[in-house]
């Protein structure tokens, strides 16, 4: 049998309509709470408005004001350190090569002619670049005139992101207080320097350095332990061409 509606009924709200309406009603409570967002901010703006003006002012000025020193302070200082530095630089180069090193590891530390030596370039210089390769270059120009004090204060201020040079300085650190006799800090000294960096030169060469220190010490077996490393990993270091008697020695004893 037929059903027909009666007339006059109400219709049934369709769940697209229903969808419809809850979305216009929550988009109508999100415009009224940016409203009130964004008349709550308008309202602290203009409460504070010097206070703010003052903030961005103040950053403004430090922003600026570092720009403009690392334009025409720091880049240029940093550039007549490095040239202040090769000067220093030439005499130590001479006296590492040449006969009258003491003279000229002397003038390299203290300048000469006019010129910067690397005590200069550190006091002139700080926080530059120069100034900190000053530092090591000075501790190793006291450590080859035997003034082994005077290294080690320069090389224990020196500090480097490159793992070689960092090497390097740690074990002249060793040689220094070897030279003073103090046997602990030289071992320990070696040690850091080997374990710096990993590589063909500086590793064995403080290997080595530590087994000598080490065995003068009657740690027979951590010296052992150094020579056998090197005549493993670095067979065709220099260290290596003798490191069989040296082993040999402590495994005899």
């Amino acid at each position: 049998m037929a059903t027909y509606k009666k007339r006059g009924a109400k219709k049934s709200i369709s769940k697209p309509e229903v969808q419809e309406q809850e979305m216009e009603s929550t988009t109508a409570e999100v415009f009224e709470s940016l409203d009130v967002g964004a008349s709550k901010t308008e309202e602290f703006v203009a409460g504070n408005q010097n206070i703010i003006l003052s903030l961005i002012g103040t950053i403004t000025v430090v922003v600026l004001g570092y720009l403009a020193y690392d334009a025409y302070v720091a880049t240029p200082n940093r550039e007549t350190a490095v040239s202040e530095l090769n000067q220093a630089q030439y005499y130590f180069n001479l006296a590492v090569n040449g006969d009258e090193s003491t003279a000229l590891y002397e003038r390299a530390i203290n300048g000469g002619d006019g010129k910067y030596g690397f005590l200069d370039i550190i006091e002139n210089y700080s926080g530059t670049p120069a100034a900190a390769l000053a530092k090591y270059s000075t501790g190793m120009a006291y450590l080859n005139t035997a003034k082994y004090q005077e290294a080690i204060n320069y090389l224990e201020d020196f500090s480097s992101d490159d793992v070689l040079l960092s090497a390097l300085a740690k074990g002249a650190l060793g040689d220094a207080h070897a030279q003073l006799g103090e046997d602990e800090k030289a071992l320990s000294y070696y040690k850091a320097a080997f374990q710096a960096s990993d590589n063909d030169f500086t590793t064995p060469k403080y290997l080595f350095k530590a087994g000598i220190i080490g065995a003068s010490l009657n740690r027979n077996g951590e010296a052992l332990d150094y020579f056998k490393r090197i005549k493993e990993e670095y067979a065709t270091s220099v260290e290596a061409d003798q490191i069989d008697i040296q082993i040999g020695r402590l495994e005899n004893q």
